[in-house]
């Protein structure tokens, strides 16, 4: 006996492509699949980093299907490290960070403090005040112009001498 064809409904393309990959990740415990279909997109929920990171790299941003875009979105785990720890991996091998020092006190909170080097750094900026047009600086105005203030956490300059990391005040004569 045939069926009535008004129960027959075609999938459109972008949710068929949804489905596919729905199905690469069913079984994984690390993914979970949704579609937002007010917004026309697919959102990809990794709990592992280094997978949510693979597959930032593998899919691709947006999918055309005729005149529907379908947007992919994948989201890595909510990152719970600290602004510290992020300063910790951005500056990384940087030569031009001396040390990342936290001092504590039991009256007030830890500063933590990120020390460039002793270093003037100097690029040509057309800047009209300087006569061969440079901007003169240092890393550590430079740092906190680009990053911003930030409670606890302040970008210095190393003064150069061995063994006062921690001694603020310095040495009293």
């Amino acid at each position: 006996m045939l069926q009535s064809v008004k129960n027959v409904k075609l999938s459109p393309p972008w949710i068929t492509y949804c489905h596919k990959i729905e199905s690469l990740f069913k079984n994984d415990p690390e993914v979970e699949v949704m579609y937002d279909n007010e917004e026309v997109e697919l959102k990809i929920y990794v709990s592992e980093p280094e997978k949510a990171d693979a597959l930032i790299k593998l899919l691709p941003n947006n999918k055309e299907f005729g005149n529907v875009t379908l947007k992919i979105t994948v989201i890595p785990p909510d990152n719970k490290e600290s602004k510290l720890d992020l300063f910790r991996k951005a500056f990384n091998k940087n030569p031009d960070v001396v040390d990342i020092y936290t001092a504590s006190s039991p009256l007030a909170p830890a500063f933590s403090y990120i020390i460039f080097k002793k270093e003037v750094v100097q690029f040509f900026n057309d800047d009209l005040t300087d006569v061969h047009g440079n901007l003169t600086t240092l890393n550590e105005t430079i740092a906190t112009e680009i990053f911003g203030e930030m409670s606890g956490i302040y970008f210095c300059t190393d003064n150069g001498k061995e063994d006062n990391i921690g001694k603020p005040l310095g040495e009293w004569p």
